[in-house]
């Protein structure tokens, strides 16, 4: 579930921050730029590990803060595929189960990868596993599932010809799967980075049923 990924960055310290050591001020601005951000095609990042190479700081013409070239390594969220997690339901509809985590709330199972007979109740908001008991998948319950696929959404501002193209490819399945992990509107901003998820075999689901 976490990986350790290696940065290289030139890192900009204020003058303010001088009085601190350089490898405080470097913790501070490391972590203040890359915590909770995710970069693409490497995950999300949650916070510094530690810091391997600090290089000379260098001062530009009319600037008094310091540039320092930083090789350091960071905590990064990135499941792999078929990899068990655990987390809370936050909303369920026709198209499927949004579930949530502590750090992370982008996480979709569709309609298709839960238990098979499993109905959705509308009067109820929530999905219900057909078996020799109704076993009831409300929200807020602790769920288990498994990771199907990651996708990555390049948030880069567009030009009106890249929205018009990507409006254009609607039809492509990541792109469906953002529009339902996010309440079936394409006008909804997709995120940065989202998990589609399953809950179809055993062990899978509410975690009370299992225990």
């Amino acid at each position: 579930m976490f990986v350790l990924s290696k940065f290289s960055d030139l890192v900009r310290i204020e003058p303010s921050k001088f009085s601190k050591s350089t490898e405080e001020a470097l913790e501070d601005e490391i972590n203040a730029k890359y915590a909770n951000k995710v970069v693409q095609g490497v995950g999300l990042c949650l916070c510094l590990f530690d810091i391997l190479e600090v290089g000379d700081g260098l001062i530009r013409h009319g600037d008094g803060s310091a540039y320092i070239n930083s090789v350091f390594r960071l905590i990064v969220f990135r499941p792999f595929v078929g990899e068990v997690l655990v987390g809370w339901i936050s909303s369920c509809s026709e198209e499927g189960i949004r579930v949530r985590m502590d750090f992370f709330d982008d996480i979709f199972i569709p309609k298709e990868n839960l238990f098979e007979g499993c109905i959705f109740v509308p009067s109820e908001q929530a999905w219900v596993w057909r078996t020799e008991h109704d076993l009831y998948l409300d929200t807020n319950e602790k769920i288990r599932f498994k990771v199907e696929q990651e996708i990555f959404t390049d948030q880069s501002p567009q030009g009106p010809k890249n929205i018009l193209a990507e409006e254009g490819n609607s039809g492509d399945e990541n792109a469906q799967q953002q529009i339902l992990l996010h309440g079936g509107s394409a006008q909804n901003i997709a995120p940065p980075y989202s998990l589609v998820v399953s809950c179809q075999t055993y062990g899978m689901g509410l975690v009370t049923w299992w225990d």
